[in-house]
């Protein structure tokens, strides 16, 4: 079955939305169908990151394989060229370190600021279960009630901050749900087993979350593959792509599965063929 074929595929409904809305709903899921976004936000809580060092310099040769770039303001300002044509995903809540509490976050970003800056949606990361689970949630909601004034959709993340081991499906769509309840237009989370009990509870679109960098390729395309056919619009990923040591033949790999509807051992063969190359 090919992820169009998939009955629990969720095509992005805009049926409601004002024309602005729908324009930016277009340009993250190109024809409310698949998604690929490029993760580059890491900085915001890591800081210098292995092959992020020189962020310009990494997106260059992938942007053009994404449909939007998950990035910041400091990020996009000072390292993006201003003629890409990659859609922007403005991350907009932050405020802390890997060193610290990562679920003490707040807004960082303006509704001014994004606008200025021109990007199309914004993200902001929850923390559902944590003791900030309530500061972090509020966030959200503050973000959706302000952005959906101008038309800007907002992403919520579901992330976990340092406990990996709540990445069980229970939890994820429940993570989903609520976020979705609170008016995000689209939810980022992690791959799980059952994915499916995740986006059929869901009622806005779901990308796949990539997680730390594993060494295994055809792992990462069959998790992807896995994830679209059982209802994800796409994915966001980063360190998967970026820290790969061919980060463009990844990124057409992924490109390949998530809109030309390649299997995942058909994918991995642009991967080998890039290092047979090399």
């Amino acid at each position: 079955m090919s992820p169009t074929e998939n009955p629990t595929a969720k095509p992005t409904n805009t049926n409601g939305m004002d024309w602005g809305m729908r324009s930016r709903m277009e340009r993250l899921i190109p024809g409310g169908k698949r998604c690929f976004f490029l993760a580059v936000d890491h900085g915001y809580f890591l800081g210098p990151t292995s092959k992020l060092e020189r962020p310009g310099e990494t997106v260059e040769p992938l942007a053009q394989y994404a449909d939007a770039l998950f990035v910041t303001r400091g990020v996009l300002r000072s390292a993006i060229p201003a003629n890409i044509d990659t859609s922007i995903i403005l991350r907009i809540s932050g405020g802390v370190s890997v060193t610290g509490t990562l679920e003490d976050e707040a807004l960082t970003t303006s509704v001014e600021e994004t606008l200025r800056l021109g990007a199309d949606s914004v993200g902001v990361s929850v923390f559902i279960g944590s003791d900030l689970e309530h500061k972090t949630l509020m966030n959200l909601a503050d973000a959706i009630n302000q952005y959906e004034r101008y038309g800007i959709p907002v992403m919520a993340v579901t992330a976990v901050g340092k406990e990996l081991e709540k990445r069980d499906t229970r939890y994820l769509a429940m993570a989903c749900r609520i976020a979705a309840e609170l008016g995000a237009r689209v939810v980022k989370t992690y791959y799980s087993e059952n994915f499916e009990q995740i986006t059929e509870s869901c009622p806005v679109p779901v990308v796949i979350a990539g997680g730390p960098k594993t060494d295994d390729d055809l792992e990462v395309l069959t998790f992807v593959w896995d994830g679209i056919e059982r209802g994800a619009v796409g994915v966001n990923l980063g360190r998967n792509v970026w820290q790969h040591e061919h980060p463009v033949a990844m990124a057409k790999a992924l490109r390949a599965v998530i809109h030309d509807n390649a299997k995942p051992g058909e994918a991995i063969e642009i991967v080998r063929e890039a290092k047979a190359k090399a």
